[in-house]
């Protein structure tokens, strides 16, 4: 039997004119390279030589909008997940660029004081717990419901980013900037032992099939 896989894939870029950090706020939809994007990704997906069974995605509009075009060309509908979306920040609806940065605010700098936990939203350990416990239980309701094929979870940079260094046994506390997690990418991970699933995830690939559309994206929405 085929080893199970789970590949975790970001959303695309995300129409945002006024460059602010949109975290969970409702209505950031997808632009038009972004749905594009999304095309590659599930172009990507179809084209392995694997069976994908399930899709579930994070509530988000960005990332519906992402996970429709993987729907549409595996067959497969749509499942919400609320443990793989965007984790909340003091800087949601702010620009964190430019002249009226909210860094540059006073007011503001409560916020930073603890970069480690991080102290402007949720925290690290908390979002890799929740991204880990909708993995697992993805992967052993397949074997508890008879599902044959591959599971794919379409989230956001930072849920992902998190995975990525708890499997690899990395402290999560990190520089945004050095982020391998780039719009519409796909990490692919497996079990380190389906009969024993408390004991997580090995990282088995990554791909970026959006690269060609990437030089003029916009990516500064990201928590």
């Amino acid at each position: 039997m085929v080893t199970r896989q789970l590949h975790l894939v970001r959303h695309g870029e995300v129409f945002n004119p006024d460059r602010v950090l949109y975290g969970r706020l409702p209505g950031y939809r997808l632009s038009e390279l972004g749905h594009q994007m999304a095309t590659l990704a599930a172009d990507d997906l179809a084209g392995r030589d694997r069976v994908m069974a399930r899709l579930i995605a994070s509530p988000l509009q960005r990332t519906q909008e992402s996970a429709a075009p993987v729907a549409a060309a595996l067959n497969l509908h749509i499942d919400l997940d609320e443990r793989v979306m965007e984790p909340r920040n003091a800087f949601e609806g702010k620009r964190m660029r430019g002249v009226d940065s909210a860094l540059k605010n006073p007011a503001n700098w409560r916020y930073l004081v603890n970069p480690f936990r991080p102290s402007w939203g949720e925290p690290y350990r908390s979002i890799a717990s929740r991204m880990r416990a909708a993995m697992t239980d993805a992967m052993v309701h397949a074997d508890t419901d008879g599902i044959e094929g591959d599971i794919v979870v379409v989230s956001h940079q930072l849920p992902i980013w998190m995975v990525h260094r708890d499997v690899h046994h990395e402290r999560l506390f990190h520089d945004p900037r050095s982020r391998r997690c780039a719009l519409s990418s796909v990490t692919t991970l497996e079990l380190v032992d389906p009969a024993r699933p408390e004991l997580g995830f090995v990282e088995v690939g990554y791909v970026d099939p959006a690269e060609p559309l990437s030089a003029g994206a916009l990516d500064v929405g990201a928590v």
